[in-house]
């Protein structure tokens, strides 16, 4: 039983995914915004989240990572304990005016502070509810005024794209926040999944 669940960790671990890859850099624009822009991002709804990337993963692409073509990626549903880890990082780098995938380590890094610590994507992700999972990833983007031109930005950065078209993941959640006064106004983060429907334990 102690092999199993040793083995089964291992598989775990090698399945957590941000941005693709071991990079903590994303697609940003630098904050020329004006208040009629703000509030139409804010007013973003799941349906129109869910449209933007699923379009995208409905054709096959290169995403230019050194994988060749990926094929065409099933739907993603709406999974609202991603969403709110996705809403809890989105708030905290408008908030704080950071951006990595780490949190900021401030009050508004929830996940972070209660463990009197920066957060990193997979505890958020689990502190949020989202647990007996097999895979999870997070995309970010800064400075987008649409969930369009997200999602354009994170198709033309390959570790992003490669988490876009990520066959694995089946669920998503994508918060924005805002903070007229922070370095890219507008931020976005992109939170994938998977349960593991079927895990047992012998």
């Amino acid at each position: 039983m102690t092999l199993i669940k040793t083995f089964l960790l291992v598989i775990i671990s090698i399945l957590f995914i941000g941005c693709g890859g071991a990079t903590d850099s994303a697609p940003t624009t630098k904050n020329t915004l004006n208040s009629d822009i703000y509030e139409k991002a804010t007013k973003t709804t799941k349906e129109e989240i869910l449209s933007a990337i699923n379009k995208a993963r409905s054709v096959a692409r290169d995403c230019h990572d050194g994988l060749g073509l990926l094929p065409s990626a099933p739907a993603l549903t709406w999974n609202s304990e991603l969403y709110d880890s996705a809403y809890e990082h989105s708030y905290d780098l408008a908030t704080s005016n950071t951006f990595s995938h780490y949190g900021s380590g401030t009050a508004s890094d929830v996940t972070g502070s209660n463990n009197s610590e920066k957060s990193y994507f997979i505890d958020r992700i689990e502190a949020n509810g989202y647990t007996n999972y097999k895979v999870i990833g997070e995309n970010i983007a800064g400075g987008q005024t649409t969930i369009e031109s997200a999602v354009e930005a994170w198709i033309t950065s390959p570790a992003h794209c490669a988490n876009l078209m990520n066959s694995k993941f089946t669920e998503v959640g994508v918060a924005v926040a805002i903070d007229e006064n922070s370095e890219y106004g507008i931020y976005w983060t992109q939170s994938f999944g998977a349960k593991n429907n079927n895990f047992k334990l012998f």
